[in-house]
């Protein structure tokens, strides 16, 4: 995975005439065979740390199945493993984890389609739900024009603060990501996803693909 480039941001990057067409991806369950800021926290923590903190999760995922919303579970999640690490840190482990399970998180048949539309001279951006500082190694290691997704809140010390940022990135919120990048006028050559929380990016899109990638490495 490249580690040298800093990872693609949203900024200066409104459409211009002449400006090559946009392909939106979805990053889990899409490009790769399943949720990747679950499978990096479960990681970072080992496996007794990780029990531990579902246990004390659980509140959390009880009040999901009332409140359905599922930036409040994933906020619950951050505050509980990753709350007081120094962004430098967290930006390290996430590269590592990228070069560890690149291969076996991506979906060949994603990547491959992927790769087909780079010949094509489109821009390609990752939309995604996962927090950006976690996909950005992925993404740098795929080539991507661009990255919008949710961004982890960092205290004075920069140090996770255990909320986001941004709202999650999902569901019309990754519509609003994307116009607020390229432009109001934004037109999706192809947009791809895999749940309901892509529902809006596939309507907007030329092409839409929903749950075409079935991969595994």
């Amino acid at each position: 995975m490249a580690q040298d480039r800093p990872a693609p941001g949203a900024a200066g990057l409104a459409d211009r005439p002449g400006d090559p067409p946009i392909v939106a991806f979805d990053f889990d369950g899409t490009l790769t065979t399943r949720d990747s800021f679950t499978a990096f926290l479960k990681w970072r923590a080992g496996p007794g740390r990780y029990a531990r903190g579902l246990v004390k999760l659980a509140p959390s995922a009880l009040a999901y199945l009332f409140h359905r919303d599922r930036g409040r579970i994933k906020q619950a999640a951050v505050k509980e493993f990753l709350r007081g690490v120094p962004r430098t840190q967290l930006e390290a482990e996430a590269r590592e984890f990228a070069e560890r399970f690149s291969r076996s998180l991506l979906r060949p048949d994603a990547v491959a389609a992927w790769k087909r539309w780079r010949s094509d001279h489109v821009r390609l951006v990752i939309v995604t739900a996962s927090p950006v500082l976690v996909v950005a190694p992925f993404a740098r290691g795929l080539g991507a024009d661009a990255i919008l997704g949710t961004e982890l809140a960092f205290d004075s010390r920069d140090r996770v603060e255990g909320g986001f940022a941004t709202p999650n990135c999902r569901g019309p919120e990754k519509v609003v990501r994307l116009k607020a990048a390229f432009g109001p006028a934004l037109e999706l050559k192809a947009a791809y996803g895999d749940t309901s929380g892509d529902r809006e990016m596939l309507a907007m899109a030329e092409t839409s693909g929903y749950r075409v990638f079935k991969g595994t490495p």
